[in-house]
Formats: C-alpha cells, sequence, structure tokens
C-alpha cells in the first residue's frame, strides 16, 4: 500500500497555524477543468482564495479535495480544489506559509484524472521565505471583496525538499 500524500496534512497544519496566530490563511491555487472555482477571478491560470472563517462556510480540508461556500461579489457559490492543484497557503498578514510543486505538465498529459496521482516524494514543499505584503508585483483581490491580497510566494526553479527531524 502506498503511503499517502503529506500535502493535505501539511496545508492544514498550516491553516491551523494562521488561524492560532489571528492571521488570515490564503490559498494559491493553478486551476484546471477539475477545479471548480468562479473563473471571473482566475488570472493567469491562477486565484488566491481567503479560507478564513469568515469567508467561508463549510469548509472542508480533505485529502482529496478541499470544499466550501463563498460569496464573490455578494453571490454565495460552492468551491471545489483538488488538493494536487494548491500552489501554496501562506499568512495574509505576513506572507509566511507553504509554497507547493504543481505539476502542470503532467495535468495536461494525463487529461488531470482524478486516478493519476504523482509518485511518492515527486511533490514536495519548496524553501521557506518571507514574503511582504505589497512587496511582489501583480495584486490581486481575495473572493471579490475588492481587498488587496499579496501574491503567494513563487517557486524559483526546482523546489528544495527539507526534511525536519
Amino acid at each position: 500500500m502506498e503511503p499517502t500524500s503529506t500535502k493535505p496534512y501539511l496545508i492544514r497544519a498550516i491553516n491551523e497555524w494562521c488561524i492560532d496566530n489571528g492571521f488570515t490563511p490564503y490559498l494559491a491555487v493553478s486551476v484546471d477543468e477539475r477545479t471548480n472555482v468562479p473563473r471571473e477571478h482566475v488570472h493567469d491560470g491562477e486565484i488566491v482564495l481567503n479560507v478564513a472563517g469568515s469567508a467561508t462556510n463549510r469548509l472542508v480540508f480533505g485529502n482529496e479535495w478541499i470544499e466550501f461556500q463563498a460569496r464573490f461579489g455578494g453571490v454565495s457559490r460552492e468551491l471545489l480544489v483538488p488538493v494536487d492543484r494548491v500552489s501554496a497557503i501562506y499568512s495574509r498578514e505576513s506572507g509566511h506559509g507553504m509554497a507547493f510543486e504543481v505539476d502542470d505538465l503532467a495535468a495536461i498529459a494525463t487529461g488531470s484524472d482524478a486516478d493519476d496521482q504523482p509518485a511518492p516524494g515527486a511533490e514536495g514543499a519548496q524553501e521557506l521565505r518571507s514574503v511582504e505584503p505589497g512587496s511582489a508585483p501583480g495584486k490581486e483581490t481575495d473572493n471579490g471583496s475588492g481587498d488587496e491580497v499579496p501574491p503567494p510566494p513563487r517557486g524559483r526553479g526546482k523546489p528544495k525538499l527539507t526534511r525536519i527531524k
């Protein structure tokens, strides 16, 4: 039996860390045909979502999917995000969080079938770094509220996997 991916556990952990410290957790998602999000808020194939308790309803961080309701322009929408499409989870206030590799080429080649999983160890957390809010180019808005959101940390080259003992 193959071990389950660590990614959903790390996403839940960073989300809990944000909440425990009074930060607003944001998800950066690389959108594909399986991702059910408002397409009008997708820019360059990505969307940034506020997943704080005050911005969502019925939020469930599963091992395969992240499901919740959120308002966009005052209209409640059902969102469904495959965990393998999450490229980062981070704090709005500090920019601290974790970025993940999202294999776009494999998703295109395989047709993004939900049964296709990367080989164990193929995905990994990228090196963490601080991003000052507002310092990176390209502001985005969260859930249609009009608030400026710092963009997620972007990877530079091959991700670095760090062992924590």
